[in-house]
């Protein structure tokens, strides 16, 4: 089969078009013909060596396809049901073995590539809304890259949930999107500080909570809109990694609050993964969900695909194709 192998740490070239053995699943596992594959943030990391992976490796932590072949002892899904799945490696191949426990059914009315689109990005803003900072009606949320991947759905869910968004983005057809999501207001970080403006909008009294992927760029100035007690979410580091810093820095801002949640952490069960990924799938087949496909690459394609993520083009989801 053909797949993408990482041989060695660094840029997108280190990002090899090979072809290697197809895998056979062992007890507990399915093999999955790959339709689709979806490009995260973390792919870049773990390319980069930011989180370290056992070399060589093949990349991507998300996909969708339908299954081949079942190992001793699976009963979640059989050879032909459609498929998708988060945070297990190997997406960027034309088959990838998954453990059965992650896979999640593909309902009717939600394609492949719509599922390979969703599943990571839609339940990482399920559970930064819904279980790191439960948002209630009345909170502030400020939300930076709000017109990447997980900032166009982590927007719409915050805002069905009744809270106030504040939006951070990089340009006006940026910002257009963030609107159309559900943001009540809207920063254009390159024309403005964010934290002036956030105190603005606020009349000085600061944010509920800051979801942050942005990292070393945002940090330290998302603690100062905080509010006293408030929740510092720094799930991401497309900028690069945070320094090191004193935590009595969270006492002096007002006792606050920091996490670095991870998706692994939030769907430790199969009734948690599935209540996520069947609340995803049930809004876009309602419509009141809007899944925005941004690029979608050819597998070959993966490097110029990292390549336009690194440089935080992005408005929506980007994805490989992966079956002819």
């Amino acid at each position: 089969m053909k797949a993408i192998r990482v041989h060695e740490y660094g840029g997108a070239d280190v990002l090899r078009y090979e072809e290697v053995p197809t895998p056979a699943p062992k007890a507990g596992e399915a093999l999955v013909r790959v339709e689709a594959a979806g490009l995260n943030f973390i792919d870049i990391y773990q390319r980069r060596g930011w989180y370290k992976t056992p070399l060589p490796f093949i990349p991507g932590q998300e996909g969708a396809g339908v299954v081949v072949s079942v190992g001793e002892g699976v009963g979640e899904v059989k050879p032909g049901d459609r498929v998708a799945w988060t945070m297990s490696l190997g997406a960027y191949a034309e088959y990838a073995v998954v453990p059965a426990a992650r896979l999640v059914p593909v309902p009717e009315g939600v394609t492949l590539q719509q599922a390979a689109a969703i599943l990571l990005q839609g339940m990482t803003a399920h559970y930064l809304a819904y279980s790191t900072f439960p948002l209630k009606p009345g909170h502030v949320a400020l939300i930076h890259a709000a017109a990447g991947g997980v900032g166009l759905l982590l927007t719409q869910i915050a805002h069905r949930l009744g809270a106030r968004v504040i939006a951070t983005v990089s340009s006006e057809e940026k910002a257009a999107l963030a609107r159309e999501a559900g943001a009540h207001d809207v920063i254009r970080y390159d024309q403005e500080d964010f934290e002036a403006a956030a105190r603005r909008l606020t009349d000085g009294a600061g944010v509920d909570v800051v979801y942050d992927s942005v990292g070393k760029d945002t940090f330290l100035k998302g603690l100062n809109i905080l509010k006293p007690r408030g929740y510092m979410v720094l799930y991401g580091q497309s900028s690069g990694p945070v320094e090191p810093f004193d935590p009595q820095l969270l006492n002096q801002k007002g006792s606050l609050f920091l996490t670095r949640p991870n998706l692994l952490h939030y769907t430790l069960t199969r009734e948690e993964l599935l209540w996520r990924a069947n609340d995803l799938f049930r809004w876009l087949q309602e419509g009141t969900l809007v899944l925005r496909i941004d690029r979608v690459f050819l597998l070959a394609e993966a490097a110029a695909a990292h390549r336009y993520m690194e440089a935080r083009a992005t408005k929506g989801k980007v994805l490989l194709k992966v079956a002819a």
